[in-house]
């Protein structure tokens, strides 16, 4: 399942090369997933469960720039007992400008120990 979201770049975004500082592509990648999340119930740490980022990596293929519009798709590209990967690809109109990935581990929202990935999380991004 590909589940997509868009962002315009703000200026403040941007480094004095006139592009998107790379800092803020992970900034991107985690709020989209954090708005699918919502998408299941809108304060899901309710659930007893939540998400922290385990690993971050992009691959960069070209710039995106202040006032284009960052065109996100993610989808789940590996499932664990306690984790799962998120795979981002972000665009400009047709032009690929990176590729990510994100992993996460569901924790308990008490003690932020790893706990088994919820069906129902399973259920909302399409396991």
């Amino acid at each position: 399942m590909v589940w997509s979201t868009e962002y315009r770049v703000r200026y403040v975004e941007c480094d004095q090369q006139g592009v998107v500082f790379n800092a803020w592509y992970q900034t991107y990648m985690d709020d989209a997933v954090d708005c699918w999340m919502r998408e299941l119930d809108p304060k899901f740490e309710r659930l007893g469960w939540e998400l922290m980022v385990k690993a971050s990596n992009i691959v960069w293929h070209s710039s995106a720039g202040f006032g284009d519009t960052l065109a996100l798709d993610l989808e789940v590209s590996r499932w664990g007992n306690t984790s799962f990967d998120m795979s981002v690809v972000g665009r400009v109109d047709d032009r690929r400008v990176f590729d990510g990935k994100l992993t996460y581990v569901t924790v308990d929202h008490a003690e932020h120990r790893p706990v088994p990935v919820p069906d129902e999380l399973k259920s909302h991004l399409g396991y």
